[in-house]
């Protein structure tokens, strides 16, 4: 894979496309507003990069990663993810998307939400509990005693091993927490949604992970 797509090019999306970039990938940028306000950090990516809208990041990615407030996520363009591996980086917030009912008596899960948007792509859960800032400052080699580990939910087993490379080349370690439904065990007031842990916490923190029906 050589392409990146991005819809949303906030904190999240501005780093994991930095990575991208230092990682050999051409970037495609998008946010709701239009290509000319993703001009300075198109710049400052350098020529791997350019600013499109979704539906063009979404046709361009090979591989596209969602990374947008969690309200908006009917906005993703379906088509145009077909077939594609699609990272979703969502986290519920319900003072910031409003109540969603189904998420507040848990009843699914926010990845589950985008996964039934988008019926034919195949959405994996990852990049959503580390703070944006560490993303460029925590990777380290693979091998490297300590390197932190980041966990990943997903039902189609190729898209998981891509996304596990993916981490890999950004400097983490990859924890499968299992299929998609399992995305809620890194949601927000989690044990292992914050901190910087190795795959033996994280894997200890994932286990840990109680319903906020529980708590």
């Amino acid at each position: 894979m050589t392409t990146m797509g991005l819809i949303g090019a906030g904190r999240i999306g501005s780093q994991i496309a930095r990575l991208a970039v230092q990682n050999g990938y051409d970037v495609v940028l998008s946010n709701s507003r239009s290509p000319d306000t993703l001009a300075s950090l198109v710049r400052e990516l350098g020529p791997k990069a350019r600013a499109a809208t979704p539906v063009e990041a979404a046709r361009a990615g090979d591989i596209v990663v969602v990374t947008i407030p969690l309200r908006n996520y009917r906005s993703v363009p379906v088509e145009p993810l077909a077939g594609k591996t699609v990272v979703d980086t969502n986290n519920y917030y319900p003072q910031r998307d409003g109540h969603i009912a189904e998420l507040d008596d848990e009843s699914t899960t926010t990845s589950e939400l985008l996964q039934a948007h988008l019926p034919r792509s195949k959405v994996v859960k990852a990049f959503n509990h580390i703070y944006a800032a560490q993303l460029t400052t925590d990777g380290l080699p693979k091998g490297t005693p300590g390197r932190r580990a980041l966990a990943i939910a997903g039902d189609d087993s190729d898209a998981k091993a891509t996304v596990s490379h993916l981490l890999d080349q950004f400097g983490f370690d990859t924890v499968d927490a299992g299929p998609i439904e399992e995305g809620w065990r890194m949601q927000r007031d989690t044990p292992g949604y914050g901190p910087r842990r190795t795959a033996e916490a994280l894997r200890r923190d994932l286990a840990a992970a109680k319903r906020y029906r529980e708590m």
